[in-house]
């Protein structure tokens, strides 16, 4: 059956209610895992919303509180850490890793980073993102799950080349149409990762690449009904 990852990312604002509202949706939708994000200051890159990036961050301050809205809710959390310091911080938590594309574009090409290092060193599974079919690293290959994505937000649904597919494990997505995922299962993907928001209408920085409860339920349930 084909994985379901609901990427809360940078939508839930810092707001405790609403992101133990996300992760109950998730999992009334049927999604497998939830996904968040840990950076810092200097991996926002000035962004012109850095402050308000900053509190969606996982930090040491919010990540016993994030695990216990997880455990009450019943779905596995994950996270892309973005800073090396990060991977010792969501060790603990965690039963796998998220590598973002910009970083997996070293992995993909059997290259390495300190962050990277560190993630292997954990000896847990890892899901990467990458544009590109990777070269497999044969010594760590069978931890690695490898997503397909366009780095564009959003990207046209014309962009996506499904044939590649064939040589990913799923697809990560970053189009506003929900063909695009369901496509991309269709074309054999094991592990679908999208982004969700609370509301369209709102303001949450990763919406225009965000799926919304009600959208989220319907590619979950076309998805599980060719999975069966």
């Amino acid at each position: 059956m084909t994985e379901i990852i609901a990427e809360i990312g940078i939508n839930w604002d810092g707001n405790f209610d609403l992101l133990n509202e996300m992760m109950a949706k998730s999992k009334e939708a049927g999604c497998n895992l939830v996904k968040l994000q840990a950076f810092e200051r200097a991996t926002t890159n000035n962004h012109p919303q850095t402050e308000r990036l900053l509190k969606s961050a996982v930090t040491n301050k919010n990540i016993e509180k994030i695990n216990d809205l997880a455990k009450s809710n019943n779905i596995e959390w994950f996270c892309t850490p973005m800073y090396p310091d990060a991977v010792k911080l969501l060790e603990p938590y965690l039963n796998q890793f998220k590598i973002r594309e910009i970083d997996a574009r070293e992995l993909a090409n059997g290259k390495s980073s300190e962050m990277i290092d560190l993630i292997i060193e954990t000896k847990k599974p890892i899901i990467a993102s990458s544009e590109h079919i990777p070269k497999r690293n044969y010594s760590i290959k069978s931890r690695i799950r490898w997503l397909y994505c366009v780095p564009k937000y959003p990207c046209d649904y014309k962009e996506i080349d499904f044939e590649k597919m064939k040589k990913f494990n799923g697809f990560s997505n970053h189009c506003p149409q929900i063909d695009a995922p369901i496509n991309a299962a269709k074309n054999g993907a094991e592990v679908i990762e999208v982004h969700i928001t609370s509301n369209k209408e709102d303001d949450f920085i990763d919406n225009n690449v965000s799926f919304d409860y009600n959208q989220l339920s319907e590619l979950i349930f076309q998805i599980r009904s060719f999975d069966k």
